[in-house]
């Protein structure tokens, strides 16, 4: 299993973007599973969630890594997937709904970190924004990255995309400096 997989593809980020398919991958990054025991944790039958497994794994995201008796055993083929393709109409919705998330849960954890929001609307908008800026702006070298199929660790990653973001940070100086009036950080 990969450390780190880039996810550049449009077609694959469609497919990640079905809730059952998006469920299945978190499941399998807890362990790996069967057919019958994704089936009893989504309450979907065996045969619909044979066919996520099938096109998961036509995209390239999980793999059969064995058998017990008659059942096969599936597991993620990276530890974690890096969304980051280029925008596209078809994956548009599901890229914002996904950052919307993110920055949800970026404000949640500073609120359980002790911060105080001043305002959390505002607080969450802003992030959400400077995430699709960060995002859209890093395209080109994660691409190139993603295409010369470099193995990435998650430490490396971490260090990667704080690059990605400290290249850019004299265009988002504004931003921050209205973060910071939106968190009381002492």
């Amino acid at each position: 299993m990969r450390e780190v997989l880039i996810i550049t593809n449009p077609k694959t980020v469609k497919v990640l973007s079905d809730p059952t398919r998006f469920r299945i991958l978190k499941l399998l990054r807890e362990r790996s599973m069967s057919i019958n025991e994704l089936s009893d944790i989504l309450g979907k039958d065996r045969t619909t969630v044979y066919r996520h497994i099938k096109v998961l794994e036509s995209e390239g995201l999980v793999e059969e890594i064995d058998i017990h008796g008659n059942e096969k055993i599936y597991a993620r083929t990276a530890r974690m997937f890096l969304i980051k393709a280029e925008p596209d109409e078809s994956i548009e919705e599901f890229r914002q709904a996904y950052l919307q998330v993110e920055a949800e849960r970026l404000v949640q954890i500073l609120e359980k970190s002790g911060f105080q929001i001043k305002d959390r609307e505002a607080l969450k908008a802003l992030t959400k924004e400077v995430l699709n800026t960060i995002e859209l702006r890093s395209q080109p070298i994660i691409k190139r990255i993603s295409e010369a199929d470099v193995e990435l660790s998650e430490v490396e990653l971490f260090h990667l995309l704080n690059m990605l973001v400290f290249l850019q940070s004299c265009e988002l100086c504004e931003h921050a400096k209205k973060v910071k009036e939106l968190i009381s950080f002492f």
